[in-house]
């Protein structure tokens, strides 16, 4: 299962690439097809700009992962409904501060989402947090795909003020897309409600079954976003907000984003914060990577943090110098690593003087079918010089994106002040609403065969004029193409990275 989500994530990112570098769909598709396995699932998010390095000497080779509990594998867990009578939702403690809201998870650790009202109903639908994602959209009523008719999707029937712009919107990936309308509408998150054209999707395809969410939130820094919508509206009073994630085997889900300030209860002693290097996606140099205290002897790098994103990817060389510090770990191919189930090798990542370590609950996965443990950092590079830090880094801090002052801090996270379960649902369609069914509160989650991580990617796609579009918020110089974006322009991961998709209005 898990190396199903990582390939996926992996041609995803694969898809932005050749199809910013080679141009047209069809030489995308053929690139594709070359070097990626068509069955992969997930997805990153986060926009690519340049092609990757990694020859077909590192094509993946992902071994399942089993979310464990104080180190144990939890298969025979049955704390957690089967996908098979709906999605698993482990629902986050309630926010109380001001224009704050809770993180759900899928019970995996794989997607972080938050309900979202959207339209003059309020109609709540999960929507993924992406960072590293330019584009929003959620799912239309009018689509029969098979993603749609397991999800609670959105329509003119929902809102009083549902606009159709009449305009198209696409959005590729490496093995499927989504397609739909664009319409305007409000849409609210954490008591801030604006309103905004966004994507509905009237197809998707089916990797899209493998998640909770409805849609995709676009939280990167370019322009037309939601997050830049409550900005021109001057909603807040600092344009910022400070994301937690929870980690399911630690028992309770206080997972929180908030917006305009942070929440001192979240994070102990001061932040650090490292200057962005793109006005249009959250990326940040790197200083080094240490295991055990020792340097791997990586330097000069950049580092695009990604919410969207499962787990952690970077140059195949530097993924090889990391691993040799750790004893016992091997690979087959040069992506991905075994590493012994019992290492204490503590890694950790360095940004502006301060180093912030990687639990091994995160780190190293739960044994597989044969009884061996991989690393969840892979060597796989997407853009030259770039690591992509998505959730397995992110557990472990506080996290502060800044964009006033353009940057982004770590904290060490606080320890929570009480430890309960968090309430666990199964969420099934609905014709008008969600409904759930209470399941008993779990400490640790086991995902269905089906499941996958996040690494999803945002990629040009082709007008209806014949011209393909990059993903940025406006037109295409290099191109001439008249489209308009939907989302924000930068994407990365599911995957997930994770799920940053590239909307093209025509």
């Amino acid at each position: 299962m898990h190396r199903v989500f990582i390939l996926l994530q992996l041609s995803l990112w694969v898809a932005n690439i050749y199809a910013l570098v080679l141009g047209s769909p069809e030489d995308q598709h053929t690139a594709r097809s070359q070097d990626l396995d068509a069955t992969s699932k997930g997805f990153v998010t986060f926009r690519l700009v340049k092609k990757a390095t990694t020859s077909n000497k590192y094509k993946p080779a992902i071994t399942p992962r089993s979310p464990r509990s104080d180190g144990q594998d939890t298969e025979d867990s049955g704390a957690i409904a089967e996908r098979a009578t709906g999605y698993t939702v482990v629902k986050a403690q309630e926010s109380t501060l001001e224009n704050s809201a809770g993180i759900d998870q899928d019970g995996t650790d794989y997607s972080y989402f938050a309900e979202v009202e959207l339209g003059s109903e309020a109609k709540t639908l999960y929507m993924l947090l992406d960072t590293g994602a330019s584009t929003t959209w959620v799912m239309g009523s009018t689509c029969t795909s098979k993603a749609c008719t397991l999800h609670n999707t959105f329509g003119p029937d929902d809102s009083k003020t549902y606009n159709d712009t009449g305009k198209d919107y696409s959005v590729e990936y490496g093995t499927g897309s989504v397609r739909g309308h664009v319409v305007r509408d409000s849409l609210g998150l954490a008591g801030l409600s604006v309103t905004l054209p966004f994507g509905v999707a009237n197809t998707t395809s089916d990797q899209f079954t493998q998640f909770p969410f409805d849609g995709i939130l676009g939280l990167a820094t370019s322009s037309d976003t939601w997050l830049s919508a409550v900005m021109d509206a001057k909603l807040i009073d600092s344009n910022m907000f400070g994301i937690s994630l929870s980690r399911n085997s630690d028992g309770t889900n206080d997972g929180e984003i908030i917006f305009g300030a942070l929440n001192p209860d979240k994070f102990t002693g001061n932040i650090t914060y490292s200057t962005t290097k793109s006005d249009s996606s959250w990326t940040i140099p790197m200083d080094g990577i240490t295991i055990g205290g020792e340097s791997a002897g990586v330097t000069g790098r950049s580092a695009y943090i990604d919410t969207g994103t499962s787990f952690v990817f970077g140059p195949p060389d530097d993924v090889e110098a990391m691993y040799k510090l750790i004893p016992g770990s091997s690979t087959s191919d040069g992506s991905t690593y075994n590493v012994p189930c019992d290492t204490d090798s503590e890694v950790a990542f360095t940004f502006s003087g301060e180093s912030w370590k990687v639990s091994s609950k995160d780190f190293v996965s739960g044994p597989n079918g044969d009884g061996k443990c991989t690393g969840n950092i892979y060597g796989i590079e997407y853009v030259s010089g770039g690591w992509l830090l998505g959730d397995v880094f992110l557990k472990n801090v506080y996290s502060v994106f800044d964009v006033d002052n353009g940057r982004i801090g770590f904290a060490a996270k606080a320890v929570p002040k009480t430890i309960e379960p968090s309430s666990t649902t199964t969420t099934t369609p609905t014709a008008t609403s969600t409904s759930t069914v209470s399941t008993s509160s779990v400490s640790s989650a086991v995902p269905t065969d089906d499941a996958t991580g996040l690494n999803g990617h945002e990629s040009p796609t082709t007008t209806s004029t014949g011209q393909t579009t990059d993903a940025t918020a406006q037109p295409d110089s290099s191109t001439g193409s008249s489209g308009h974006k939907l989302g924000l322009g930068f994407s990365m991961a599911l995957l997930a990275s994770i799920l940053s998709t590239m909307a093209i209005i025509v």
